[in-house]
């Protein structure tokens, strides 16, 4: 028997990070060169490398035997853990009335574009789950290219929307942002929130790594500054190194109760609520601890340090240009300065740059620049500085935090070895590059002196 699949589905590619996935397990199998048995160099994937925090897994196991549906919009014990959260953290007062509780903060912002009307604005580079949802859900969207800071511009947004015909126009915000690891600070989210409360936009705030902020007194929340806009998704995959879990959650915009009708309407067609256990767990993870306030704090130093390392191990490579994270654990690398090599060595795509470089004898994989929803020809990349044993390497700075840069330098090394031959390897690959076009060059030229 023959089966039809829908065209709508038929029409959307495999997300890009399941692509890389596939490619890489492909690559590593049928490499012919005993050098591939240790694997690759993995920045491509954005996972915290950190165990889940004991009190979360503690919890958990309490609560394995809670078997009963939970009520779809989250258990009130968590969404009153939640309120708390935010206000501790976010100095944002949000009664768990505005909360709900969702299997990650992905399937949320799906449901959210499910039910908004309007035309999307997504700025790039953009983490690249974001452009499979709106061109499933097809809606109409515009992307809003950011300047050479990587940050979106008040009055271009305001351009971009004056030209919209829409009532509303939907505006996702990344903040602190994947893939360039910085932040949006008050002052800059203070103006984009006036030009959305001028052109009607409404905002759906992706603020996953919030917690990740290296100075985590220079974070705010864009629910805060434009409460009456804004829906704000968060949840345990980034901070709390829970992505398994699934759990996320959204604050809605205050005065929205007619709109959370029909928010609580989807969730329980798509998928009841959300595991029981699981939420219940989530409870410990979203209170306020001393051990939780010591984990968050930890983890983000040694992002940092991590991400520090990277940022000038990469601008120490002649012709590449960084982005400096300010939270997170990516950072943008731009390579567009060896276009020009690229293309004489018939590398013409962002998704070559990223096949040439996994291949032996370099082993190293990143996400391109195609997949951040840039222009195919565009040699920027997302890095991401997770490739390390998280958990040996969180009891390492327990015991000993550096202190000084020489300190932090050997941290990176003693802990982190494939951090740093990973990017010794892109550094071989495009001086490498740039050897073989001056060679060709040469040959080139000889071979017209002579000739002449």
């Amino acid at each position: 028997m023959k089966f039809v699949v829908d065209q709508q589905v038929e029409d959307i590619e495999m997300p890009e990070n399941l692509k890389l996935n596939t490619f890489l397990q492909e690559f590593h199998s049928n490499c012919p060169h005993p050098e591939c048995s240790f694997g690759f160099y993995g920045f491509a994937f954005g996972q915290s490398p950190f165990p889940v925090p004991q009190l979360i897994q503690n919890t958990l196991i309490k609560n394995v035997e809670k078997g009963a549906y939970a009520p779809i919009s989250g258990i009130p014990e968590l969404r009153n853990a939640i309120s708390k959260y935010n206000k501790y953290y976010f100095k944002m007062d949000v009664a768990p009335e505005r909360i709900y509780v969702g299997p990650g903060t992905k399937e949320l912002i799906f449901n959210l574009l499910e039910i908004l009307h309007g035309t999307v604005i997504l700025p790039t580079p953009a983490w690249l789950g974001y452009l499979p949802q709106i061109r499933f859900l097809k809606k109409n969207y515009h992307m809003l290219p950011t300047r050479a800071n990587k940050k979106i511009s008040p009055s271009d947004l305001r351009r971009l929307a004056l030209r919209l015909q829409d009532r509303q126009k939907i505006l996702i915000l990344n903040n602190p942002n994947n893939p360039t690891g910085l932040l949006y600070d008050q002052l800059e989210l203070e103006e984009i929130a006036d030009v959305c409360r001028e052109q009607n936009i409404t905002v759906i705030s992706d603020e996953i790594y919030a917690l990740t902020t290296y100075d985590f007194s220079k974070f705010t929340s864009m629910g805060k500054i434009y409460p009456e806009g804004t829906f704000v998704t968060n949840g345990l995959s980034k901070s709390h190194a829970a992505g398994g879990y699934r759990l996320g959650y959204v604050i809605f915009p205050q005065h929205a109760a007619d709109l959370k009708t029909q928010f609580k309407k989807i969730l329980a067609t798509e998928y009841t609520a959300v595991s029981t256990p699981i939420q219940h767990a989530a409870v410990a993870g979203f209170e306020i601890s001393k051990e939780m306030d010591e984990y968050f704090v930890t983890t983000r130093n040694i992002h940092q340090i991590m991400g520090d390392y990277t940022y000038h191990a990469l601008s120490a490579i002649d012709g590449v240009k960084a982005t400096k994270p300010d939270a997170t654990f990516y950072l943008l690398a731009d390579f567009n300065a060896f276009a020009t090599d690229l293309q004489k060595a018939r590398i013409s795509t962002s998704q070559k740059l990223s096949e040439s470089l996994i291949v032996h004898p370099y082993h190293t994989a990143i996400v391109g620049g195609d997949s951040l929803v840039l222009e195919r020809t565009d040699f920027s990349a997302r890095i991401a500085y997770v490739d390390y044993d998280g958990a040996s390497t969180y009891k390492n700075y327990l015991e000993n935090k550096p202190q000084s840069n020489a300190e932090k330098l050997e941290f990176v090394k003693m802990n982190a070895p494939k951090v740093v031959a990973g990017i010794d390897m892109i550094a071989d690959f495009f001086d490498k590059l740039k050897k073989d076009t001056l060679s060709n060059f040469d040959s080139k030229k000889s071979s017209m002196i002579t000739s002449s």
